[in-house]
């Protein structure tokens, strides 16, 4: 899900979501509680289906949005439009865990009706670190996956 918000949003100070760990060095994470899901859920059927009103009404506003950018602050629900309109996907939920910190959801990326398109991405996965608060969304930050491990393959001595 590639995305840029538009002029008018405030850069916010908050620290970037956890990277992905290695499943070596991944503590154990249990999974995300029901309601919370039922937030992610609800917003990823919604834009989805195109439905961009309904999706922004998952967002808390002010909430901080993080795709690959520095984070921005959305301070209005035209602010939180404009970021849904620029995800040139939708998704479905696969799995939820509870990080500690962050609700992380993994999609499948699909086609939804809008501007743009998913192209390659399709049938592709991605993560998003969300943060709930009273059943809204306060904090959308993409997970960044970590690099493939770069220990050779071959026989060790």
């Amino acid at each position: 899900m590639a995305s840029a918000c538009g002029s008018g949003s405030r850069t916010a100070t908050t620290p970037p979501p956890p990277r992905a760990a290695t499943p070596s060095a991944t503590p154990a994470r249990t999974p995300a509680a029901a309601r919370d899901v039922a937030v992610i859920r609800g917003w990823a059927d919604a834009l989805r289906h195109g439905r961009l009103e309904r999706a922004a009404r998952y967002f808390a506003i002010p909430s901080t949005v993080s795709n690959g950018t520095s984070p921005i602050e959305l301070t209005s629900r035209d602010d939180v439009r404009f970021f849904n309109r620029t995800l040139p996907c939708g998704a479905k939920v696969l799995h939820a865990e509870d990080t500690g910190a962050y609700v992380v959801a993994t999609f499948r990326l699909t086609e939804r009706p809008g501007p743009g398109s998913c192209g390659s991405g399709v049938g592709g996965e991605a993560s998003t670190a969300f943060l709930i608060r009273r059943h809204r969304i306060k904090e959308w930050r993409r997970v960044v996956e970590p690099a493939p491990d770069a220990t050779p393959s071959g026989p060790q001595t």
